[in-house]
């Protein structure tokens, strides 16, 4: 695992000093405050008409909750984005190839290029945290139901990151990589759409999309089975990834 750091290390210091990372995380960030404020603007125009409603939503789930929301579909596009150059851009630049005569196995790459993905997002997540915090200086917010919509955010973001990688160790060619994991992206979050349509909630399609994960959490509720399921789709990601990795190393 000391070696999975280190590469994880490596990733996180390259995406720092590109500018293209910092660009997507200020454009992504500039477009939440957009939101938020449009929110913010909403609710105070709402809340006079909220004011003699004992069960009246408040201000965590008319503002706070839909800005992590809104990051959570954000991340369908913005993890494939982060995580195309971490195994394509090294074939493309054959770099690759050291790494692998190098000696290191190949789940350590696997894994420390998918860390150092995961741990941008966070920081995504993390700033974006700043917002809905910014109003308790005014207002009473649910911390608890903003720290389960974060946990959400976050495991969603692990999953997606995985799915990054493997699609970045299918091709050299990074933009093919984004492609490929935006496309799985939004497969997994419409899969059970015709279903919903039809009435069912519970089946077998609905688990394995990705909706049906998220959005307990931003109802405040944490379920190990949706823990698990973001758990699972990480690790059949990493495990693909590894064996393509396997195949590419066998194959010179």
């Amino acid at each position: 695992m000391s070696v999975a750091f280190l590469i994880a290390r490596h990733d996180i210091r390259r995406l720092a000093v590109s500018g293209w990372p910092w660009a997507l995380a200020a454009a992504t960030l500039a477009l939440l405050a957009y939101y938020f404020l449009l929110s913010l603007d909403a609710f105070l125009a709402l809340a006079p008409k909220l004011a003699g409603r004992a069960d009246a939503p408040g201000t965590t789930d008319l503002v706070a909750v839909p800005i992590l929301r809104t990051l959570a579909n954000l991340f369908l596009l913005i993890l494939p984005l982060l995580g195309m150059r971490a195994i394509a851009g090294e074939r493309r630049q054959h770099s690759l190839s050291l790494l692998l005569g190098a000696g290191v196995g190949n789940a350590p790459i696997v894994i420390g290029k998918w860390l150092a993905v995961w741990g941008y997002a966070l920081l995504i997540v993390i700033l974006a945290l700043g917002m809905p915090l910014s109003l308790a200086a005014g207002t009473t917010l649910d911390l608890g139901k903003l720290a389960t919509a974060a946990l959400g955010i976050v495991l969603q973001a692990g999953a997606l990151a995985a799915i990054a990688i493997y699609a970045s160790s299918l091709t050299e060619h990074p933009a093919f990589a984004a492609a490929i994991a935006v496309a799985t992206n939004l497969l997994l979050s419409v899969l059970d759409a015709g279903a919903r349509l039809q009435g069912v909630s519970n089946g077998l399609i609905n688990y394995l999309a990705l909706s049906t994960h998220t959005e307990p959490f931003f109802r405040g509720i944490v379920s190990s089975i949706d823990a698990l399921y973001f758990g699972l789709v990480a690790l059949i990601a990493l495990g693909l990834a590894t064996r393509r990795l396997d195949a590419l190393r066998s194959a010179g």
